[in-house]
């Protein structure tokens, strides 16, 4: 697993593995306006990008080799800041959309809560975030159960443990366990939720 912490190893496994889990997760949740100007919480080397265009782009994860991969790559057309999540800086209220893809099942509960205030603090009213992460469910094969417990994160749960996680300055506007979203055998949950106005 040491492995994945270098970034030409881990755009490989994810380009494996995740197939078109970005598009999906971009045209169906995150659905970006031009101009908007979006936070992407643990953005790791950053390889939405290719599907996120016209857009003001701030990239923020604690990895600096991820980092510097990120600013190699699309330097050109977005900013990135390695920090912490329970650290990391924003402008208040200036952001339009954040993103967690594949980063709440890292984090243990004291984390995601901090991942939670970072998004609420960025948001404008009416900002959404939108959230993927690997998710156990009663109707899943051995096979997927065992990925799950085998993923990187330590911190994979239950939609519910998940939803319980969304503090009260967010309202949920769907969640979806999708089975469907990489190229194999897994189960995630899309969550979308938005700042109230």
């Amino acid at each position: 697993m040491r492995a994945l912490a270098r970034p030409s190893v881990y755009g490989v496994v994810q380009r494996v593995v995740r197939g078109g889990a970005h598009r999906l997760f971009v045209e169906e949740y995150v659905r970006p306006r031009p101009g908007e100007r979006v936070l992407d919480i643990g953005c790791g080397p950053a390889g939405i990008l290719e599907h996120l265009h016209g857009l003001d782009y701030l990239g923020i994860d604690q990895s600096e080799a991820y980092v510097k991969a990120a600013r190699r790559r699309y330097g050109g057309r977005a900013a990135f800041v390695c920090s912490p999540v329970s650290t990391a800086a924003v402008e208040p209220e200036s952001f339009d959309l954040a993103i967690a893809y594949g980063v709440l099942h890292h984090l243990d509960d004291a984390g995601a809560a901090d991942l939670y205030s970072l998004a609420h603090r960025a948001l404008r009213p009416g900002g959404r975030l939108v959230t993927l992460d690997g998710c156990f469910v009663d109707e899943q094969s051995r096979v997927v159960r065992v990925l799950l417990t085998r993923d990187r994160g330590e911190h994979v749960r239950k939609a519910e443990d998940y939803l319980a996680l969304v503090p009260r300055t967010f309202e949920v506007l769907q969640a979806d366990i999708r089975h469907d979203a990489l190229r194999i055998p897994y189960t995630v949950l899309v969550v979308e939720m938005v700042k109230p106005t």
